[in-house]
């Protein structure tokens, strides 16, 4: 009798939601192919534990109705729920230390995989490759961040829904906003990518959208303008604004800075008593604005996940089966063009580890993005006219190869 496939599954990095939905669509599927699929703890440290004998492989393989809850509710499959990883996920860094190494490798060979998917952004697919190619791995990636910086695809498993949650707590904010005629400064995820406050501030109504690839640093012009922009909307009778920023963008001595809302809100506030100071009399008004600052955090990364979270992680998890039926392996799992399609790890990878050997984010947002020019069409502040100066630097969108 041929032995049943066993297929390993886990997730790494940052939270985010729709994680859940990829491994039930996994076991669903995997189920159906007479398959057993085992759910690695807390990431690549699960099989660490295997190898110690901290866990057994049966402790660890998943059955195909997700949680058994005592009462009416018991085998009621709730996974595309829940938020969060039922598997657990850890977000340090890379396990170079080659004892470490040497039992994850042990750990994965003592669970027999025939193949691991690996759900993680950019920094955990990095690592799961290296390990695969000391391991000789079969490894399927199925990208998740709310950053959406993953290349090669579209969307990323939680990102939509961060966009959600951010949006909401913009809507939210703009009352509080006009109730008190206040510049509102609100400081979003995304790393070194902008695509969450870019998306979520057009849809959340912002006046002043700053994000690392249009405004890399927050300099005196920069400020200059944001202060025109919120004082040409008080000219115009609306005496509150909303201004979304990134948390990639730099402060003005070019680094990173933890609280750069923090910063921006001082820095409007400071700008405009000088310009009042030197008789710019539109200026003056603004200097008696109150400007708040509010970072999000990482309450972007919770909440239920939306319809197409849960559909993008579904239609992943079938992705990846399917592949590893065919025994395609070494490929990522993409949506491109409305559909989830595959390319190879080999094209991916190489861009992964050059952007971060060179501090570049994998996948930024694109100067000739839609939204990008949706944004400037609607007048808001993007930092356009700065980011031109600079375009030949920055990069534009790549063709994708993509096998069906």
């Amino acid at each position: 009798m041929e032995r049943r496939k066993r297929i390993g599954i886990l997730t790494s990095g940052g939270d985010c939601p729709g994680l859940n939905a990829v491994i039930r669509s996994v076991v669903k599927c995997a189920s159906r192919q007479g398959w057993d699929v085992y759910g690695i703890p807390y990431g690549t440290d699960g099989f660490i534990r295997v190898t110690q004998g901290l866990c057994s492989p049966e402790e660890l393989k998943l059955s195909d109705h997700g949680y058994d809850i005592p009462g009416l509710l018991h085998g009621l499959d709730v996974l595309q729920f829940l938020s969060g990883s039922i598997l657990g996920s850890l977000s340090r860094g890379n396990p170079r230390d080659p004892h470490v190494q040497a039992e994850i490798l042990a750990g994965y060979e003592r669970l027999g995989l025939d193949a691991l998917i690996a759900i993680g952004g950019d920094g955990s697919l990095e690592i799961i490759c290296q390990l695969a190619e000391k391991g000789n791995w079969n490894v399927i990636g199925i990208p998740k961040t709310i950053d959406n910086d993953v290349p090669f695809t579209e969307q990323s498993v939680g990102y939509n829904t961060a966009v959600d949650t951010v949006t909401k707590m913009l809507y939210d904010l703009t009352f509080t906003a006009a109730s008190h005629d206040r510049v509102m400064v609100v400081q979003v995820m995304g790393r070194d990518a902008g695509h969450l406050a870019l998306n979520a501030g057009i849809a959340g109504g912002a006046d002043v959208i700053l994000i690392p690839e249009l405004v890399p640093i927050l300099n005196s012009m920069v400020v200059d303008q944001i202060c025109q922009r919120l004082e040409s909307l008080r000219h115009n009778r609306r005496k509150f604004a909303l201004v979304v920023i990134s948390e990639g963008v730099k402060n003005q001595d070019g680094e990173k800075e933890k609280y750069i809302g923090d910063r921006l809100a001082e820095q409007i506030h400071q700008r405009s008593r000088e310009l009042c100071g030197v008789h710019d009399e539109s200026a003056c008004e603004l200097t008696q604005v109150d400007t708040r600052s509010n970072v999000l955090g990482h309450i972007q990364r919770s909440g239920t996940p939306n319809a197409f979270d849960r559909l993008l992680g579904t239609a992943f998890g079938k992705k990846a089966i399917d592949l590893i039926a065919e025994g395609t392996y070494n490929q990522l799992v993409v949506w491109r063009n409305g559909q989830v399609q595959a390319c190879s790890l080999d094209d991916v990878m190489p861009i992964i580890r050059q952007c971060h050997q060179e501090n570049r984010c994998p996948g930024p947002v694109q100067l000739d993005s839609c939204m990008v020019q949706v944004a400037e069409s609607l007048g808001i502040y993007i930092g356009i006219d700065i980011a031109n100066q600079n375009a030949s630097s920055l990069p534009r969108s790549t063709a994708i190869p993509v096998i069906d």
